[in-house]
Parts: C-alpha cells; sequence; structure tokens
C-alpha cells in the first residue's frame, strides 16, 4: 500500500487488511471500514482507525497499532529469497551537493534471519564495493536500520545514477527502505 499524501492509497495487494474476528457485530455492511488518517504515535508505531459494529447502538472506532510502515512487507522464510527492484534513481540526475547518501531499510529478521544488500547496474551486474559478498548483514528489528559495505554506507559514488537493489533475505520482513542524506 502506498500513498504520496497519506489521502489515496493505492493498493496492490488484494488480501484482508483487517479482518472482522471473532466479534459477530463486525460481521455486517461496511464495518472494518478504515477511518481518514494514520496518527504516528512516536515510538516507531504508528495507529489507523477502523469502524467497528456499523449501524448499531455500539458502533466505535477502535485504535490499532502497527510499526512505522508496517502495513506490508516482502517476507522470506528460512530458505533464503531474493527480491530485486526495478530500476530507481536517488539524489537527482547529476547530484553534486557532495552530500552522503544512505540506505535505510525497516526490517524485521528473527535471529537466525538476515538481510544482505547488493547494488546493480541495469544490466543485473553488481556495482564495485557494492556486491552481496561486501554487504555487512544486516539483523534485528528496526525501523530505520543503516545497510554498510564493508563498513562504509556512503552511496554517493552512485546517487543520481539508475540502479536495481537487490535483496537476498532469510526469515526476515523487509517493510520499506529509503535513500537519506546526511
Amino acid at each position: 500500500m502506498t500513498s504520496r499524501d497519506g489521502r489515496r492509497f493505492s493498493r496492490r495487494f488484494l488480501e484482508s487488511f483487517v479482518r472482522p474476528g471473532l466479534d459477530p457485530k463486525n460481521w455486517v455492511a461496511r464495518a472494518n471500514y478504515p477511518a481518514l488518517g494514520i496518527v504516528p504515535n512516536g515510538d516507531g508505531t504508528m495507529s489507523p482507525f477502523v469502524q467497528r459494529h456499523y449501524g448499531q447502538p455500539t458502533a466505535h472506532l477502535q485504535r490499532l497499532v502497527l510499526r512505522t510502515d508496517g502495513f506490508v512487507a516482502a517476507h522470506a522464510g528460512y530458505e533464503t529469497g531474493e527480491l530485486v527492484t526495478k530500476p530507481l534513481v536517488f539524489g537527482g540526475l547529476g547530484d553534486s551537493s557532495g552530500a552522503a547518501w544512505r540506505l535505510l531499510l525497516n526490517v524485521s529478521t528473527s535471529a537466525a534471519g538476515s538481510v544482505r544488500v547488493e547494488l546493480q547496474h541495469l544490466d543485473g551486474s553488481p556495482v564495485d564495493g557494492f556486491r552481496l559478498a561486501d554487504c555487512e548483514l544486516v539483523i534485528g528489528d528496526a525501523i530505520e536500520r543503516e545497510v554498510t559495505w564493508k563498513g562504509a554506507s556512503d552511496l554517493k559514488r552512485v546517487a543520481g545514477q539508475a540502479v536495481r537493489l537487490r535483496f537476498v533475505m532469510t526469515d526476515s520482513d523487509l517493510f520499506a527502505f529509503r535513500f537519506a542524506t546526511d
């Protein structure tokens, strides 16, 4: 689910996001509709609100709690999985600001899980210095985990160029990624 303005959303996954649950009063038309807006809680979580018991004297909004940007995730089980992005450009074409660019992940792994990232040219070949073998394992649970390759995280060398990201994941969920400057 994506939104540029927080009001209009594009939903590519059609499975239920909020299910009615055990309460029979939530199994009526228009129950389970989300209310407009999502409230950031400031502790790595956010709260959407859902209409419950529609058209009944007990009608109310229920506050849900999710990790920040935790609507959907790319998931890999214990067997390793891969995800390769479409070509993307960060930092603007011909970025000459000299700012350090970093890749941040919203990610959750098990104790045995991990994520590694490789930057690729458009033909699928790895970018020198950002190969999968150079990437240090990303483990743990974080909203903004910085990715490093041999201890370095600065991506300014490829800012403004079209690249693909190759994620290799084991027992983990990747909720979001973003490029950030210092």
